[in-house]
């Protein structure tokens, strides 16, 4: 019996022992294999993410690049063009706030799927008005069109054009009448900009948090970082596929383009604007595939388990067991999250380090939307480029500067470990010394073209005031010409003509782009007598004008990537600086507000602006004012840069305020922990209530640098 006993008992402790080694090993495994999943999933989001924002980021930048073929193929004011632009953050507006409240309760990843097939719908829609208006039609005296009749283009008497002609004329002007309609079709360009900013809301907020929710804390700046720089890699394609597009005739594989009498390089000129929308939206579709089957929830990493900075969906109603925990989640209604939606938007708005960011970055925003937007325009007028390489430009050589700043900053907050305050300090830097080089750029502009009766009158003296009058001079006053006309010609003296009949020519030789005309009484007057003929298109822009251009590229570059620095140590400082259950919350707000204020508005005034410099407008077919043909150079220059420098310079008193409230804070609370750390002294019993008192006081104030440090 007792060697029974003995073998019953030695065969027991050898059962109780091999389990204890089964579960500690799978214990082992299992926590091996959580680690690699969080690894693993965390960076599959991130490149799924990053390729979505590569993805808007690449419609976003292609609607910049054609932001004057759309003005001119619609034949639309810069204003009217600001609105379109703007429309994108209208469709924000809409739904921002439920996306960003109530999305990060919900499966994230899913709902940014279905984002990105709303985005895709509207970028398809962009395109469809090619498909449903007529073809492109630009001014040309009839002589330039490949055409069997000769004409003169000074018209003393109109019998001696052929009355077929004239018929054929007619015609065609009241058949352009009837279509004029066609023109309203900007509409659909609106209506789907606006589609692609409501499919484009959620990306951000719950993208971002989702990230910041499941990465390793030390790890998170740098992974935002590199979706914002994959982000900027978007644009550097769409502006060189608007590069492309630009060079290719609007109605390509409609019309044949032998018969096409303009190049890139007229004012008129429009490229094929529709094909790149097509192309961005099928990226769109395909962006937005895997996020249909990644997780709702990711394991968080064991160096946050315990940590304040949990995630929104732990923190937003209030705490039960972790036994009840996920249950609770899965039943919570929409109507329960919503009694926490005020109370929540109080508790935003009472942080002062929020809401002083919160405008500097509106204000910033409004200069650099406006900028950005209006810059391929800017370079097209001011140093005489064309729009295929004003895009290939931004895109090669601009947009690059951006990703390699918003990458720097993010490896600098990684690499010496900034906090708040020193996020603070780098993005105040950035946006003081990159508004400082954007000074310089005011004294690197292009003279105006020499336009008869606009720049120039056509004697050689300043243009009078009223500029209509000034068109017609006793040079062209046996001609019967139009003044809404503009059909530029070159003259051998270097000035420009509005037209052939402005400029007296009687004759005219050769069809389509080689058409010369001759005996131009106008031409002849200015400087020289003997110089009397011109060719089809305006004359280029003075000989320093391209040096001028190179200086513009250099300091742009250096200004971009100046100004992109201070990006994700901006985006570091709004993270940190409120609770983390209110982090998607606090960045759709932030969303919201620079949509409203920024991105809505500033294309639109900037446009106005713009507008206010207009030389010389385009008429449409049926009556009224269209496209602007031509700028005054040094008025564009001086309202262009002078909005977006005032606008950077209000910015900066803004982070400076910031700065000011972050040390404030700082140097209290550093009191705070200093008189705490002298009651330590008073004995072991009043150690341990000073530590009590000490961590309820942490608890209940909140202050910036609190579950801020990276």
């Amino acid at each position: 019996m007792e060697i029974s006993s003995k073998e019953h008992t030695h065969f027991f402790s050898n059962n109780t022992i091999v389990p204890v080694d089964q579960s500690s090993f799978k214990s082992e495994s299992s926590a091996s294999k959580e680690k690699q999943s969080c690894c693993g999933g965390i960076k599959i989001f991130l490149g799924a993410l990053s390729f979505v924002y590569f993805a808007k980021a690449l419609s976003g930048s292609y609607l910049k690049s054609t932001i004057t073929q759309i003005e001119r193929r619609f034949d639309i004011p810069s204003s009217l063009v600001g609105v379109i632009d703007g429309s994108f953050e209208i469709g924000n507006l809409l739904i921002i706030i439920l996306v960003s409240y109530f999305g990060a309760k919900l499966h994230r990843p899913r709902i940014i799927g279905a984002g990105c097939l709303i985005m895709s719908a509207g970028t398809f829609l962009i395109a469809m008005p090619q498909f449903f208006m007529g073809r492109y039609r630009y001014e040309r005296f009839p002589s330039t069109i490949n055409s069997t009749v000769s004409l003169s283009p000074c018209l003393q008497d109109k019998s001696q054009t052929p009355l077929s002609a004239l018929e054929k004329s007619q015609a065609k002007i009241n058949a352009g009448c009837e279509k004029e309609a066609g023109s309203s079709m900007w509409i659909y360009v609106l209506l789907g900009n606006l589609l692609r900013g409501i499919g484009e809301t959620p990306i951000q907020p719950l993208g971002i948090t989702y990230i910041d929710d499941y990465a390793v804390e030390e790890n998170a700046a740098l992974y935002i970082g590199c979706v914002q720089t994959v982000a900027i890699i978007g644009p550097i394609f769409g502006f060189l596929l608007g590069s492309l597009c630009a060079k290719l005739y609007v109605d390509i594989g409609f019309v044949d383009l032998d018969r096409v009498t303009i190049s890139p390089k007229d004012v008129e000129w429009v490229g094929a604007w529709w094909l790149g929308y097509l192309i961005a939206g099928g990226i769109s579709v395909l962006a937005g595939i895997p996020f249909w089957f990644l997780p709702k929830h990711l394991p968080k990493p064991d160096s946050r388990k315990d940590s304040s900075t949990s995630s929104e969906h732990s923190k937003f109603i209030i705490e039960e067991n972790k036994d009840q925990r996920t249950s609770y989640w899965q039943q919570a209604k929409l109507a329960e999250m919503a009694k926490e939606f005020f109370p929540s938007l109080k508790n935003l708005f009472g942080n002062p380090v929020y809401i002083l960011y919160l405008c500097a970055s509106i204000i910033q925003f409004n200069s650099l939307i406006g900028m950005v937007t209006y810059k391929p325009k800017y370079i097209e007028q001011q140093y005489g480029q064309t729009s295929s390489k004003t895009n290939f430009v931004i895109g090669l050589i601009n947009i690059p500067a951006v990703a390699f700043g918003i990458f720097s900053g993010g490896l600098i907050m990684k690499k010496f470990r900034i906090g708040v305050l020193g996020a603070a300090k780098l993005s105040l830097g950035s946006s003081f010394f990159g508004y400082l080089l954007l000074l310089s750029l005011f004294v690197m502009g292009c003279e105006n073209s020499d336009v008869a009766g606009l720049t120039v009158s056509y004697h050689g003296a300043k243009p009078m005031t009223d500029y209509q009058e000034a068109l017609f001079s006793e040079c062209n006053s046996g001609c019967s010409c139009s003044k809404n006309d503009w059909d530029p010609i070159c003259g051998e003296n270097g000035v420009t003509y509005v037209s052939a009949c402005l400029a007296g020519c009687q004759a005219s030789n050769g069809s389509g782009k080689s058409t010369v005309f001759f005996n131009c009484s106008c031409v002849g007057t200015f400087e020289s007598l003997q110089s009397s003929s011109a060719v089809v298109g305006p004359c280029q822009k003075g000989n320093e004008c391209p040096k001028m251009f190179l200086y513009f590229l250099v300091i742009s570059v250096i200004t971009s990537y100046t100004l992109s620095v201070g990006g994700t140590p901006g985006y570091i400082l709004l993270l940190r600086c409120i609770k983390p259950h209110l982090k998607s919350f606090a960045l759709g707000i932030y969303t919201l507000a620079i949509r409203v204020l920024a991105g809505i508005p500033a294309p639109v005034y900037f446009g106005v602006a713009i507008d206010t410099t207009c030389l010389k407008w385009g008429s449409k077919r049926c009556g009224g004012r269209g496209a602007c043909r031509l700028y005054d150079s040094s008025a564009l220059r001086y309202v262009y840069l002078g909005l977006t420098l005032v606008l950077g310079t209000v910015s900066i008193f803004f982070s400076v305020a910031v700065l000011w409230v972050l040390r404030k804070r700082s140097s209290s609370q550093d009191e705070t922990l200093s008189a705490n750390g002298e009651r330590e002294t008073c004995g072991t019993k009043s150690r341990k209530d000073n530590f009590v008192n000490s961590d309820r006081l942490i608890q209940s104030t909140y202050w910036p640098e609190k579950e801020t440090r990276l």
